[in-house]
């Protein structure tokens, strides 16, 4: 057994599914194969975004739920709640575990989208994907916010977005992993997902992330997936980049 395999099998944790999502934040689908190909059983899950969907289509997500890994649909659904709830729909047909939407669309956008997956999963026989919300993008401050007419700090309006989120009938956010705390005493429910980006490697440059933690930090403050993108995929060796962030969200 690999070492990061085995300090898996050990984690404490051991009903939690393994944490990481690898972004698939590439423009090309032989890049793509060759990603999720290399990295299949290191990666608990591959982001695919509006990068990749955009250049390849929804094939690309056909394929790597195909090959037996599970999918994050991150293209971030912001549009009047029946168009929305739609789209929901054909995420759940595409077979993806995750996908989100923006919390500032609203409680009808949101709740009308949960409830059409629900029903669409039930009568078709499909496995229900979690419908979570985008809180407030990472590359996000104050001074955005302000930009847009947000007088909230991001913190405060992180734990709004989540509460939103929560009582609409979401499964869980998307936010920084400096808001995870916040949001864990905002919503009580015990089950409610936090996805994490702007997570780096001790050491990693931050890029246009600026609310960032290490994938231990993160993982310390309540975070039940991280996602990773460029450390790994700009990695000369991806495999050995994703096993040694792996080992970090296990904290050995």
């Amino acid at each position: 057994m690999r070492p990061w395999a085995a300090l898996l099998a050990n984690n404490k944790m051991r009903e939690n599914p393994n944490k990481l999502i690898v972004a698939l934040d590439v423009d090309d689908i032989g890049k793509a194969r060759e990603l999720f190909t290399s990295l299949n059983g290191v990666a608990g899950m591959f982001k695919v975004g509006m990068q990749l969907f955009t250049a390849v289509g929804p094939s690309i997500v056909r394929e790597i739920v195909a090959s037996g890994n599970r999918v994050f649909l991150d293209l971030k659904y912001h549009d009047i709640p029946n168009t929305v709830a739609a789209a929901g729909v054909e995420a759940a047909r595409l077979g993806v575990s995750i996908f989100n939407i923006h919390a500032s669309g609203g409680s009808e956008m949101m709740r009308r989208t949960s409830e059409a997956v629900a029903e669409v999963s039930a009568r078709e026989g499909l496995n229900r994907p979690k419908v979570i919300a985008v809180t407030l993008l990472t590359s996000a401050d104050a001074e955005v916010l302000k930009e847009t007419g947000v007088n909230n700090d991001p913190t405060a309006q992180v734990s709004k977005m989540a509460e939103l989120a929560s009582k609409s009938g979401l499964d869980g956010v998307v936010a920084s992993p400096l808001e995870v705390t916040e949001i864990r005493r905002a919503v009580a429910n015990p089950e409610f997902l936090i996805v994490t980006p702007g997570v780096r490697p001790f050491a990693a440059a931050a890029n246009d992330q600026r609310r960032i933690m290490t994938p231990s930090e993160a993982t310390r403050a309540g975070a039940n997936y991280i996602v990773v993108g460029r450390p790994i995929i700009e990695a000369q060796d991806p495999v050995a980049a994703a096993q040694a962030i792996l080992s970090e969200i296990l904290g050995k």
